[in-house]
C-alpha cells in the first residue's frame, strides 16, 4: 500500500473481507476499510455480531441493520453509508475496481454483487485488485493450516464415497454422497464452523471439460470423475479425483498412464524461481493435446485465484504459494480423465496437501 501510495483499502468481496479481517459473512452485505496504519474497520450485519466477536481480528466493528423500519433501502446501502463514514479522511483509497470473480458468502446460492452506488461513492479511488491478488498469492501459516483442513475434508469425503460407489449408481447419486459427507462430517469437526461442498461428477462417456452433473450410470471398468471443491470457513480446496469399480478398461488405463506422466513432470518442475510460462508449455507438450482449461492456478480464499501460469504470461513460482495442478485429456464425443490436487510451494519443491491418491483409484 505504501509503494502504491494508498492510505486505505475498501473491500467488500467476501473473500477479501475474510482475508483482511478473518470474518466470513453470511450474506455478502459486509465490508472492510483497511488503513495502511491503524486497525481495520469491519462493517457487518447486526445479526452477525456474535460471529464477528468470535472470529474477527479487529475490534473496530460497525453494525448495520438488515431491516430498518425507517429506511426502505436494501441492506447494502446501509453498509455503503458506514463504509463511506469509516473511510472519511483518507486521501487516497484503493477499491476492487476490476474484480473478475469473487468467492461466496456462507449462504452461497444468491451472491450479493456491487451496485453502481458503491463505485460512485469513491470517484477518485485507485484499483487495488492487483495489490490484493499479489498479497493473497503468498499464504501465511494460518491460511495454510486452514487449507489443510479443507483438503482433509475433501479426501475423507472421497474415501467415504469410494466405499459406496457401485455399478448402476447415477452420477447425481454419487455427487450427493460426497456432498453429504462434506457438509455433515466436515461441519462436525471441532476445528470447523461450516464446511460447504461443490461438485461436478461425471461417469465414463459423460467426462468432458465442464458440463453439469447428470444421471449417467456408473459402469464397471470406466472411471467416475469427481471435480470437487470444499470451502471450510472461507478457505478452499480444489481437487479432481477418479474412481473406478473393478479393473480399468485398457483404453482408459493407457490414458491414465499418459496423463500421470505429464502430471508427474509438472510436479517435479515447479520450484521457487521457476518461470510460470514454462510450466504451461511443458505440460501441454507432454500431453500432445490442448486442454481448454488452465493447467495450474492458485487456491486460497477462492477455489480459483491468482496466479494463473500461462505461456503468454509472466511471473515466477514463489515459496508460500498454494497451487492446484490439473492437466486433463478428453476424447472427442465424451470420455477422458483429469487429475488435480493442491500443493504448497516450499523451498525444496511441492508438498501435497491431500492424502487421497491421484490417478484412478479402484473401489
Amino acid at each position: 500500500m505504501d509503494e502504491q501510495g494508498l492510505d486505505a483499502l475498501v473491500v467488500r468481496a467476501p473473500d477479501n473481507v475474510l482475508y483482511l479481517t478473518n470474518f466470513w459473512g453470511m450474506k455478502g452485505y459486509d465490508a472492510c476499510v483497511f488503513p495502511r496504519e491503524g486497525e481495520p474497520v469491519l462493517v457487518c450485519l447486526e445479526a452477525s455480531a456474535e460471529d464477528a466477536e468470535r472470529t474477527a481480528w479487529t475490534s473496530r466493528v460497525r453494525f448495520v441493520r438488515g431491516y430498518d423500519g425507517a429506511d426502505p433501502r436494501p441492506p447494502l446501502a446501509r453498509t455503503l453509508d458506514a463504509v463511506v463514514d469509516a473511510a472519511r479522511g483518507f486521501r487516497r483509497v484503493g477499491l476492487e475496481l476490476s474484480l473478475g470473480t469473487q468467492a461466496s458468502d456462507r449462504m452461497v446460492g444468491e451472491p450479493t454483487t456491487f451496485t453502481r452506488a458503491w463505485f460512485d461513492a469513491f470517484p477518485d479511488a485507485a484499483d487495488a485488485t492487483g495489490l490484493l491478488a499479489g498479497a493473497r498469492s503468498i499464504k501465511t501459516e494460518q491460511e495454510i493450516a486452514r487449507m489443510r483442513i479443507a483438503n482433509e475434508i475433501a479426501a475423507d469425503a472421497m474415501e467415504h464415497v469410494r466405499g459406496r460407489l457401485e455399478p448402476g449408481m447415477r452420477e447425481s447419486e454419487a455427487a450427493a454422497i460426497w456432498q453429504g459427507y462434506v457438509h455433515g462430517g466436515g461441519t462436525a469437526r471441532e476445528d470447523v464452523e461450516l464446511a460447504l461442498p461443490f461438485s461436478l461428477v461425471w461417469s465414463g462417456k459423460g467426462i468432458k471439460t465442464f458440463t453439469a452433473t447428470a444421471d449417467l450410470p456408473v459402469v464397471e471398468g470406466e472411471p467416475v470423475l469427481f471435480e470437487i471443491w470444499v470451502c471450510a470457513d472461507g478457505y478452499w480446496a480444489d481437487h479432481t479425483k477418479n474412481l473406478v469399480v473393478g479393473e480399468l478398461k485398457p483404453a482408459y488405463a493407457e490414458l491414465e498412464e499418459r496423463l500421470m506422466r505429464a502430471y508427474g513432470a509438472a510436479l517435479d518442475f515447479i520450484r521457487p524461481g521457476v518461470p510460470m510460462p514454462e510450466l504451461d508449455v511443458l505440460v501441454r507438450e507432454r500431453l500432445a493435446y490442448e486442454p481448454t482449461h488452465p493447467i495450474c492456478h492458485g487456491v486460497g480464499a477462492r477455489a480459483h485465484e491468482p496466479p494463473y501460469p500461462h505461456r503468454a504470461g509472466g511471473g515466477e513460482f514463489e515459496e508460500g504459494m498454494v497451487l492446484a495442478v490439473e492437466p486433463g485429456v478428453y476424447w472427442e464425443g465424451g470420455g477422458g480423465l483429469r487429475v488435480e490436487d493442491n500443493f504448497l510451494v516450499t523451498a525444496g519443491g511441492l508438498e501435497k496437501l491431500s492424502a487421497f491418491p491421484d490417478g484412478v483409484v479402484r473401489c
